[in-house]
């Protein structure tokens, strides 16, 4: 055993190395990127990969596919240092310590870590991170816009305002409905925590504002607001509520073109979203679409268990397909999802914004023929098209499905993700990754009596895997950490750098076919508060 080591680490790793150290990628045979089920990877093994993006290789060095020869002055050539890879990777991570008195008591949040790969430009995924500071808990999102990024911009600066507010008190409304009858300074509502590169659209500011303060004069009104929403009923409230002031938004006058044009983009474009309030003992996730919260649970044994809190709303979720046929008239019942989408058109089955989803055709007629004279149509990628078989809007809807969890003291954090991370990580990856990134050890399971029988290949391919688990993190973030192995696993769980180089110096115009937009969070929770609940 210890020979079939040494030769491992020798020889077949120098190989590697010096195979990843300089190559050539043809676009000619690289497979493009399909969104997939999300319990199937996309390419089985690096076998597989290799030979999709390569294509086999001749005598003379050149890769072929069909029986062509591809000259390697047609292929581009990809090549990047492990300085650039790192710098690629890292340029929008984010890393935060959160006292532990914070957010109107202790914290059930040590810290977190972000970051985002864009593969769109610009990039259809965004983040959200706060604390609420007129009431209790963190809030924590992830957003993936679909036919442009404005709905999910737009989404990610106002959903937390919305929640935060909802959960305020009565009295606490009051004081900012007298700040800004009186032109005082608001008291802040949340503590945001932004990267350098975020972006708000400044010119929607005041209309921002002042739907929120229609919002909030509304929950003034309800006798029984009281001490604010419960987690639960302000999620819902908040999700609801900000996808009709985007609906409406798209529909009335506003003070300049500018403006109007933004509250076109964002209503005909869409996004899912998965939102997380972690309060003091418990987390509440509300879910609309396909990102996703994973909870990485450390079992009595010391490996990790991963739990989902929340579920996806695609065509693979059953329950979700009927629910959407059930509000239609059976004369629909095959047409409303045909080849996994919504009218054959849309993923995912929940979201904000999508007005061509939910508006009547008369409603949607009327709105764009009223911006022609004013506002370019094409340049906003905006066009008159009704999906076939549009018949008794709306088809989509942005309740979301919200799970609560009570926080244990083997729960250590949780894992929100746009679909990018999940089309290349399962559940139980993910927590792993971050767990044994978390903790510094890879635990390995004791060989089984059938893999003591294995042939010397067969032994061979599981001290691969094994020698593959032990290796040391390369950043010190945990979500990179997870972002650089969704892109460059090998076929053994080695980070293979041939791969992740593939994957990273695709240009622009051409990285959206073959991979998506990853964003991930991490949250780190606080054990040492939850074991106090639970002694």
């Amino acid at each position: 055993m210890d020979d079939m080591d040494d030769w491992m680490s020798g020889r077949l790793y120098a190989s590697i190395l010096q195979r990843a150290s300089s190559y050539t990628v043809s676009l000619s045979s690289i497979t493009p990127f399909q969104p997939r089920p999300a319990h199937v990877r996309h390419l089985s093994s690096w076998g597989t990969f290799r030979s999709e993006l390569l294509g086999s290789s001749d005598e003379s060095g050149s890769c072929s596919q069909s029986g062509r020869l591809l000259s390697t002055r047609q292929d581009l050539d990809f090549q990047l240092s492990q300085v650039q890879i790192n710098s690629i990777l890292r340029s929008n991570e984010q890393s935060v310590s959160v006292p532990e008195f914070y957010g109107g008591g202790l914290s059930s949040v040590r810290k977190f870590e972000s970051n985002q790969l864009a593969a769109n430009m610009p990039n259809e995924d965004h983040r959200s991170a706060a604390t609420c500071l007129q009431s209790k808990g963190m809030l924590f999102g992830v957003f993936d816009g679909h036919g442009g990024w404005a709905c999910a911009q737009a989404v990610s600066e106002r959903l937390l305002y919305y929640i935060a507010t909802a959960m305020m008190s009565k009295q606490s409304l009051e004081e900012l409905e007298k700040c800004m009858e009186h032109c005082r300074p608001i008291p802040p509502i949340l503590k945001w925590y932004k990267h350098h590169a975020d972006y708000n659209y400044r010119d929607s500011a005041s209309l921002y504002i002042d739907q929120l303060r229609v919002f909030w004069q509304e929950l003034l009104d309800i006798e029984e607001h009281g001490e604010g929403m419960s987690p639960i009923d302000a999620l819902e409230c908040a999700f609801k509520r900000l996808d009709a002031d985007i609906s409406l938004e798209a529909q009335v006058p506003l003070s300049n073109d500018l403006m109007k044009s933004t509250a076109i983009q964002v209503a005909f474009s869409g996004c899912t979203a998965c939102v997380a309030h972690i309060g003091t003992d418990g987390i509440h996730v509300a879910n609309a679409g396909d990102c996703r919260a994973v909870l990485g649970v450390q079992e009595e044994d010391g490996s990790w268990s991963a739990l989902p809190l929340s579920l996806d709303h695609n065509s693979q979720n059953q329950a979700e397909v009927e629910r959407i046929r059930a509000q239609h008239p059976p004369s629909e019942r095959d047409t409303i999802v045909t080849d996994g989408r919504l009218l054959g058109v849309l993923l995912p089955l929940r979201a904000f914004g999508d007005v061509r989803f939910k508006w009547s055709c008369a409603l949607q007629q009327s709105v764009l023929s009223s911006l022609e004279s004013a506002v370019d149509l094409d340049s906003l990628n905006l066009y008159q098209y009704m999906p076939l078989n549009y018949k008794t809007p709306p088809y989509l809807d942005v309740t979301p499905e919200i799970m609560y969890h009570k926080i244990r003291p083997q729960d250590h954090f949780l894992i929100l993700g746009t679909d990018g991370l999940w089309d290349e990580l399962t559940n139980a990856e993910a927590v792993r990754l971050v767990g044994e990134h978390l903790s510094g050890f890879h635990l390995q399971a004791p060989v089984s009596p059938s893999e003591r029988n294995l042939k010397l290949g067969q032994m061979h391919e599981l001290l691969l895997k094994r020698q593959a688990r032990a290796s040391p993190a390369l950043d010190t973030n945990g979500a990179t950490h997870l972002i650089r192995h969704a892109l460059g696993t090998g076929e053994y769980g080695e980070l293979c750098q041939e791969r992740l180089v593939s994957m990273l110096a695709l240009p622009e115009d051409l990285a959206r076919m073959y991979r998506d937009d990853i964003t991930a969070t991490v949250v780190y929770l606080n054990s040492d508060l939850a074991r106090s609940h639970h002694s």
